[in-house]
């Protein structure tokens, strides 16, 4: 054999043996931490303390029978095999499987070695059988079930061999490790699987924290900016009219449109930052079309001058079908008196077998006409001269309604320079169950 061919069974040895020590070994479960103080393994120490009592029990017991059956058994003899029989508890926690290996081995030996001199035919080294079934219930707890079988079935057969009427003994005494051991394996699966659903609910929880907190972050940023300039426009526009002396009645009116508009967006906003700050969903009613006429009173008071026009079969809408309509509706009125104030809005509501159709058209108005950039974003528009500027998430935003409920929304200029707004709305209940969860879970957060 040259080196290469011993290099090459050296390392075959070395992998046999590493498989033999670890690839049949399931990770140590964790201790209890009654059972660990610091660094110090209270399982462990109990193995080192029981692996003592047995050497001074297997070396008394030695010494009791040599006397007992006139055969001098020499001190050292007895002391090594009270040893070997002993010491391999000491590592049935880090190696279970080599260590139950080794005491079958000194069982065999002491068996066929120091039996037919000193010990009755029938008769094990008590020591020794304790050893091995405290070693067999580590197995059983820590490799995987081959190993197991296989050692189970290797305690019968070697029990046999040993002396055959010993078969039965050894199967019976078996049960009690794996008994226990399977208790102990059951238990150690519903503690893990208990540790998992904690673990997940403590995830969920800190997802659900870090998100109220994002909520709160948001309420703050809200009341502190939005809501702080929408009360100083309430107030400037109520006090407006006092500036001028006899002001023009119109003027008068306009101003107190801008005072009401701003202290309806503060309840709603009221509304919204309530629903921001509490884990409770937002149980009031939410807006429809049944609120269409003061939507478009509010528009009309805006400058807009709104003609709207209802055909088909009204009938009773999904939930989330109504209040995505009637928030398209709007947007789309707002966006008109931003960019186009003082235009002419055509709306259209078509009720349809399976669908319901919006249709929201505005002319120009009093701007000079939005640039054809402007016009196909939706974002700016021109006024006076003014150039007015979108931020394009109310287009956005319709969009994803329409989407949510399986539907579809288009919003593009018109060649006289106006604007439409078309959305086709789905009312199929099977469509809609989903959005309509979705949809108030969104928007009343």
């Amino acid at each position: 054999m040259d080196a290469t061919d011993a290099r090459r069974v050296a390392s075959d040895a070395r992998r046999v043996v590493a498989a033999f020590l670890t690839d049949t070994t399931n990770p140590p479960a964790p201790r209890h931490p009654r059972l660990r103080r610091g660094r110090l393994d209270l399982v462990v120490v109990i193995d080192w303390i029981t692996a003592f009592v047995c050497f001074l029990a297997a070396n008394q017991w030695l010494t009791t029978h040599s006397i007992r059956h006139h055969t001098p058994l020499g001190m050292g003899t007895a002391l090594l095999t009270a040893f070997v029989t002993s010491a391999p508890l000491v590592l049935r926690t880090r190696l279970p499987l080599p260590s139950l290996g080794a005491t079958a081995l000194t069982i065999i030996g002491t068996a066929v070695l120091v039996r037919p001199h000193l010990m009755a035919a029938d008769a094990f080294l008590p020591t020794s059988v304790l050893v091995y079934f405290l070693c067999l219930y580590a197995v059983t707890v820590r490799c995987k079930l081959r190993i197991v079988l296989a050692a189970y079935l290797f305690t019968w057969v070697g029990a046999g061999f040993v002396h055959f009427g010993w078969v039965a003994a050894a199967f019976f005494l078996s049960l009690i490790p794996l008994v226990i051991g399977a208790g102990a394996l059951r238990l150690r699966n519903s503690e893990r699987r208990l540790a998992e659903r904690l673990a997940e609910q403590e995830r969920r929880h800190s997802g659900e924290r870090a998100l109220f907190e994002e909520r709160q972050r948001i309420a703050r940023e809200l009341h502190d900016v939005v809501a702080h300039h929408m009360s100083v426009i309430a107030i400037q526009a109520e006090a407006a009219p006092y500036k001028t002396p006899d002001p023009p009645p119109e003027l008068v009116e306009s101003f107190a449109g801008i005072r009401v508009s701003a202290l309806t967006g503060l309840t709603e906003l009221r509304r919204v930052l309530g629903v921001l700050r509490t884990d409770r969903p937002d149980t009031g009613p939410q807006p429809g079309l049944a609120d269409l006429d003061a939507l478009l009173d509010s528009a009309r008071s805006g400058g807009l001058t709104v003609a709207a026009v209802t055909s088909g079969d009204p009938v009773a809408l999904p939930e989330g079908v109504d209040l995505s309509a009637y928030r398209v509706l709007q947007e789309a009125l707002s966006n008109a008196m931003r960019h186009a104030p003082g235009s002419h809005v055509q709306v259209a509501l078509i009720y349809r077998a399976s669908q319901l159709e919006l249709d929201i058209r505005n002319d120009a108005g009093r701007s000079t006409g939005r640039g054809k950039d402007a016009a196909r974003s939706g974002e700016t528009g021109v006024n006076g001269g003014m150039d007015r500027v979108g931020s394009g998430h109310g287009l956005i935003g319709m969009r994803e309604r329409a989407a949510m409920l399986g539907g579809t929304l288009n919003a593009a200029p018109t060649g006289d320079g106006g604007f439409r707004v078309h959305a086709i709305l789905p009312l199929s209940t099977d469509d809609n169950r989903g959005s309509d969860e979705a949809l108030g879970d969104r928007h009343r957060a």
